[in-house]
């Protein structure tokens, strides 16, 4: 399936994304607990400049304010009836953003997990994961988002029923896990599951990768760990700026725009051919990030010694598949974990 990022990874080196959604919105006024998509109907002047911000920065792509827009999340605020509405603005006040942006820029239609258990552990079932992630990807794709991108999944399950569903919606699309229980999701998953898996979805993504979790030194580690498999699909590399702390009633993001682009660089000689960052990533953090790619030449692949002078620590000493001296390595047959 050809589109504009599949046009944009055949001509780029490497893709810069965007920063945090949640960080900036928290700046702009939102509150704990609020939903941060009903702003794209009531500030979306707010929301336009969330996606300015990072264009201005450099970005070469973005992700819309859409990753809680599926029923099951919207239910908690009395919305669930607004999924495609939501959504379609959403990528609209993106695609605006993009058009007159004067070059070529990715809208990224977010869409993050359902925050429900699926089958056979808990109740959500593969049909209506499929359905709400159906309904979720309709809207993105009226409102003109490029391609659907996946992220912060736990579930295997989860990720093939979104996969399944960008499929019905005739979408392109990404799709990220957060590795954050000592080189594990939540569910289980090691690097290594998510390149076997990604490779035997009969819709795969275009990219995979990894987001969030706990800080850039963890996720480059798990971007080694996909590269070590051997895949030659783009990689997806999209970690927290630092280490969150709770400073004056706040949460704050210790890492500094020069370790952002510290990590960018890593992240692209790691193998990652879209670098972005996650929470706590600002524009500042963007612009660094953006001229470090720019000016600093390739390098070999970082050694975990050299991620960790520059990053900080590891949060745990393995990266879960299993091999906790040598850093990550080729899982093997017969050990895959099913989440």
């Amino acid at each position: 399936m050809t589109n504009v990022l599949s046009r944009m990874l055949a001509s780029h080196d490497v893709i810069l994304a965007d920063g945090a959604t949640g960080t900036n919105l928290f700046n702009m006024g939102l509150m704990s607990g609020d939903a941060p998509e009903l702003w794209n109907i009531d500030e979306p002047a707010k929301i336009r400049a969330l996606y300015s911000g990072a264009v201005d920065a450099g970005s070469d792509l973005f992700l819309t304010n859409t990753f809680g827009g599926n029923a099951s999340r919207l239910k908690l605020h009395d919305a669930q009836g607004r999924v495609r509405e939501l959504n379609r603005v959403g990528a609209e006040l993106g695609r605006e953003i993009a058009d007159k942006a004067g070059r070529t820029v990715v809208v990224a239609g977010s869409v993050g997990p359902t925050g429900d258990i699926m089958e056979p552990v808990g109740t959500l079932s593969h049909a209506l994961a499929v359905e709400m992630f159906h309904e979720q990807a309709d809207g993105l794709k009226e409102g003109g988002a490029d391609v659907a991108w996946l992220e912060t999944i736990s579930a295997p399950e989860e990720y093939r029923a979104a996969a399944e569903a960008f499929g019905l919606a005739d979408m392109a699309w990404v799709g990220t896990m957060s590795f954050d229980t000592a080189g594990r999701t939540m569910m289980g998953m090691t690097s290594a599951d998510m390149a076997t898996m990604v490779e035997e979805l009969p819709n795969p993504p275009l990219a995979f990768g990894a987001n969030c979790g706990t800080g850039s030194s963890d996720l480059l580690r798990t971007v080694l760990g996909f590269a070590a498999q051997g895949t030659e699909r783009p990689i997806v590399a999209k970690g927290n700026a630092g280490i969150p702390k709770y400073v004056d009633g706040h949460i704050h993001y210790d890492g500094t725009p020069e370790l952002m682009a510290d990590y960018a660089v890593m992240a692209r000689d790691s193998g990652a051919r879209i670098v972005g960052g996650c929470c706590g990533t600002m524009p500042d953090h963007l612009r660094k990030m953006r001229e470090a790619l720019d000016t600093c030449p390739r390098g070999d692949r970082p050694a975990l010694e050299e991620i960790t002078a520059k990053l900080g620590a590891f949060s745990s000493a393995s990266d879960g598949t299993g091999d906790d001296s040598d850093g990550p390595q080729r899982e093997r047959r017969g050990r895959r974990r099913r989440g």
